[in-house]
This record gives C-alpha cells, sequence and structure tokens, in this order.
C-alpha cells in the first residue's frame, strides 16, 4: 500500500456533504411508492390483528419451502441449521427481517442475523418484514443508522435484480430472487 500511496500523482479533497439532505414529510407513503415503482417491490401493509404467517401465505400460496429464522415466522427450513448455503437451494421463500428502510430509493438494510447469508438471494422470493418507525427519508439518514451485526454482513435490498442486456428484453431476477414482497408493520 505504501508503494502505490507514493505513486499517487494528485489528491483530490473529499467532497462537502454539507448540502441539504431530500426529507420527506411523508417518508412511509414515499417509502412505499418508489418500492412499488422503482424498486420493482410489492409491499403489504400490516394491519391491527394481522397474522404475519397468514399474509406470506396469501402471498405465496403455492410456496413449498419457506425459509427463515425470524421469530414468528413459520418457516419450513431455518438457515441456521443447514450446514452449507447450498442446502438452501430450492428454497421457494426466504422472509428476513430488514433494520432500516429508506425513502429515497426503498433500499432496506439487511443485518446478517442468520449464519447462512445465502438465503437472503437463493430464494425465488424474498419478503422484508420492515417496522414502518424505521423508515427514514435519504441514505445518510440510513447509513447513521447501520449498526454492523455479531457476523460481520449486512446488504440493503430494494428490489428484484433487473437486466436488459439480453435481446433488449428486461428480465427480472437475473442474478438472485424474481420477486420482493416488503410486509411493514
Amino acid at each position: 500500500m505504501s508503494r502505490l500511496r507514493g505513486n499517487v500523482r494528485e489528491t483530490y479533497d473529499m467532497p462537502d456533504l454539507s448540502f441539504a439532505k431530500l426529507v420527506y414529510p411523508d417518508r412511509v407513503g414515499a417509502f412505499i411508492k418508489t418500492a412499488t415503482t422503482a424498486a420493482g417491490a410489492s409491499v403489504i401493509e400490516m394491519q391491527e390483528g394481522d397474522d404475519i404467517n397468514e399474509l406470506i401465505r396469501r402471498a405465496y400460496p403455492n410456496a413449498k419451502t419457506i425459509a427463515s429464522n425470524v421469530p414468528g415466522v413459520k418457516a419450513d427450513l431455518n438457515p441456521d441449521d443447514v450446514a452449507k448455503p447450498q442446502d438452501l437451494d430450492g428454497t421457494d421463500v426466504s422472509v428476513v427481517a430488514g433494520s432500516v428502510g429508506c425513502a429515497e430509493n426503498a433500499c432496506i438494510w439487511i443485518p446478517q442475523t442468520m449464519k447462512q447469508r445465502a438465503v437472503c438471494f437463493i430464494c425465488e422470493y424474498l419478503v422484508i418484514i420492515l417496522d414502518r418507525d424505521n423508515i427514514v427519508s435519504n441514505m445518510h439518514e440510513a447509513y447513521s443508522r447501520i449498526e454492523m451485526p455479531e457476523l460481520g454482513f449486512g446488504a440493503f435490498i430494494s428490489g428484484p435484480s433487473k437486466t436488459a442486456d439480453i435481446e433488449q428484453a428486461l428480465v427480472y431476477g437475473a442474478q438472485s430472487f424474481c420477486g420482493v414482497t416488503i410486509i411493514l408493520r
């Protein structure tokens, strides 16, 4: 690294980040709009008395294998109980908990609270449970709220991956899951 630093010809100051940040008066409404339009996710708003397991089953009635370690979620497979990530192959739906949501781009911080983080990416469909009180306006606020989990990994996820480089056709789920459902509590 010192040799690389010794060959730096020109340096630049860090950018000034003191500009006014984007703030939404209705963070939840803005989050839902961005999630369902730009991110391509589905949003389910839980109501008083709703059973989260019924909401998941209603959203994915044909799911044979649901993987999750989220307390209160009935799952067929626990990502903490499998020996290797490949054991999660064939998972129809993974259910994870998000800690911070961002209205600006509908990204949700998913801390690794499970032994096999592949559960977030190997499934056909991902369900993210998010507390509406944890939605912020912009990424500056989101980064200030991130707490790195003990397992040392986390990821911002907003919706299914998309690509249009194959014959100019838009394809969802090219790199991971085909769809995302966000359940707001």
